[in-house]
């Protein structure tokens, strides 16, 4: 019964709360001669700050028309701002900011929909050894990531030497399918010298940037390693969950004018890369067993980063050069 009484009480103020929100939204329309999409963004400043409130007042609306316009197709987005403003009874030619406001604020949102589309598909993607093209990417990686060492055969002990499991790494992306390998080679590739020195450093942690006398003023005595393609694999998990749970559209909110791409998301990957091997060394677990607690308090800081509206994990490093902040 007390259960009962205490769910009828949430729906209640739940509908209360609404019906408020609504009587202030008419007051405030009465007071100020704007709709609520006209003081956000005469108001609130660009970027995930602006483009945040925006999505929110349009999924929020009792309007079908607003509902619906943040899943257009991006082709559709300038006739449905043109749908809004004749539905609002806004004059595009005395408020002509408005409409280059709202185009930019669903740009990000419809790309930020479609990026998950994008990087779903890749993960469901499974890696196929008989599929020439994922072959080439999977030897690529080796050649980013050494040079100077040539791979003796496809199926080879070599493989764990970059962090892989077994003599065939094709069994290692079963999780996040060719997503994982896209990632490897984008920051292998892109950023060649900080991938092959964090290669190292995972192999060799007391080899790393740090002096005998940091390790010891520190106390990581125990560098302990780890196995870098695996954690790329995760670290690649981990991006993708920030992503879908919706944490990372404060970056690309705030680091993509328009629409966030495949390229932003792989950007990402890197500086998640980096930061965590930063973040490794500075825990200084004592074995490989501990690396579950690492990560999770790894994704915990990111997230309370990613709460603050003006945040944007810009990396800076050879892979970042193509962001640009708003």
């Amino acid at each position: 019964m007390k259960h009962f009484l205490r769910m009828l009480i949430q729906v209640c103020l739940f509908f209360y709360c609404k019906f408020l929100w609504r009587c202030l939204k008419f007051v405030m329309r009465k007071l100020t001669g704007r709709c609520e999409l006209q003081r956000i963004c005469y108001n609130t400043k660009p970027g995930a700050s602006r483009t945040m409130k925006i999505e929110t007042s349009l999924r929020d609306s009792k309007s079908k028309l607003l509902q619906t316009s943040v899943s257009v197709h991006p082709d559709a987005i300038e006739k449905t701002i043109d749908d809004i403003m004749e539905l609002k009874k806004i004059n595009p030619d005395i408020n002509p900011q408005l409409g280059i406001s709202l185009q930019a604020c669903l740009l990000q949102i419809v790309g930020y929909r479609n990026l998950i589309a994008d990087v779903e598909k890749l993960r469901r993607e499974s890696y196929d050894s008989d599929n020439p093209q994922h072959e080439e990417m999977l030897l690529k990686l080796w050649k980013f990531l050494k040079p100077n060492t040539p791979l003796e055969s496809r199926i080879s002990k070599q493989w764990c030497e970059i962090g892989f499991q077994g003599d065939d790494p094709k069994t290692d992306f079963r999780g996040m399918g060719l997503l994982g390998l896209y990632n490897l080679q984008y920051f292998a590739e892109r950023d060649a010298a900080a991938a092959q020195q964090v290669l190292s450093d995972s192999l060799h942690p007391k080899c790393s940037k740090f002096s005998k006398a940091e390790w010891e003023k520190k106390r990581m005595d125990k560098a302990i390693g780890y196995s870098f393609a695996i954690v790329g694999i995760n670290i690649t998990d981990l991006a993708y969950n920030l992503l879908v749970s919706g944490a990372l559209k404060t970056h690309f909110y705030n680091i993509a004018p328009e629409a966030p791409t495949l390229s932003h998301f792989q950007q990402t990957f890197c500086y998640l890369m980096h930061e965590f091997h930063k973040f490794w060394i500075e825990e200084d677990p004592m074995d490989i067993m501990e690396f579950n607690r690492v990560r999770e308090k790894f994704r915990k800081r990111i997230i309370k980063q990613l709460q603050n509206p003006d945040m944007a994990l810009c990396p800076h490093f050879a892979a970042s050069e193509g962001l640009i902040n708003m």
